[in-house]
């Protein structure tokens, strides 16, 4: 017997029991996990979320709805960003304190990957984060743009707001849709070879600085 015969017996084995008209979705499933792993308030399950993504490297700062723009035009500036590329969606408020020598580029379909490799910064919202994880996941909403310009760039600045933050996996899944395109980002891109050398940005950016909205 085969290996891939072994495979196909266990599984036949397994489905004996059940009908062969039997759909998908005819059974439903009991899914009494978990959904959190503690009773937490909303701050602190934002003050988790903080920690999470400082842990995965993140640069994380806070600051208020006021305070956004200028917030955003430093990191910016302390980067040293030459242009920076956004999303159609993303509010115009955010870009108010930019400066005027930093080129702005709007995420347009025809734009290359080598068109965005020559961008230093893309600023984008996320569809929501996840505390228990440190986990950012965009959607490609309006806000966040397509996936491939949070991927090229080497900086990604990510806004999340107070309303997109949950406490765990199983409480984000119901509100993500299952037909959308979605990035789960931990941390910046990074890697590691067999000797264990870590190496950040082989297969996105390689700075990710992320504003909590309190």
């Amino acid at each position: 017997m085969t290996s891939r015969d072994t495979v196909l017996t266990r599984i036949r084995n397994a489905l004996a029991d059940v009908p062969r008209d039997d759909r998908p979705h005819d059974t439903p499933l009991t899914r009494d996990y978990l959904h959190t792993h503690a009773d937490r308030t909303p701050q602190e399950t934002a003050t988790l979320l903080a920690e999470n993504l400082t842990d995965y490297r993140a640069h994380v700062h806070h600051t208020d709805e006021t305070g956004l723009p200028a917030t955003v035009a430093r990191l910016i500036a302390e980067r040293g960003s030459r242009s920076v590329v956004t999303p159609q969606g993303l509010p115009a408020h955010w870009l108010d304190a930019i400066g005027p020598d930093t080129e702005r580029h709007t995420d347009r379909p025809e734009q290359t990957t080598y068109d965005l490799d020559a961008i230093d910064t893309v600023i984008t919202g996320c569809a929501l984060a996840i505390a228990e994880t440190g986990t950012i996941v965009l959607d490609t909403s309006p806000d966040q743009g397509r996936r491939r310009i949070t991927l090229v760039p080497d900086h990604h600045i990510c806004v999340i707001t107070p309303a997109q933050i949950v406490a765990s996996v199983p409480q984000a899944l119901p509100r993500l849709a299952p037909t959308r395109p979605q990035t789960w980002i931990s941390g910046p891109s990074a890697t590691s070879d067999i000797e264990l050398d870590r190496v950040e940005g082989v297969h996105g950016p390689r700075t990710l600085d992320v504003i909590m909205v309190v």
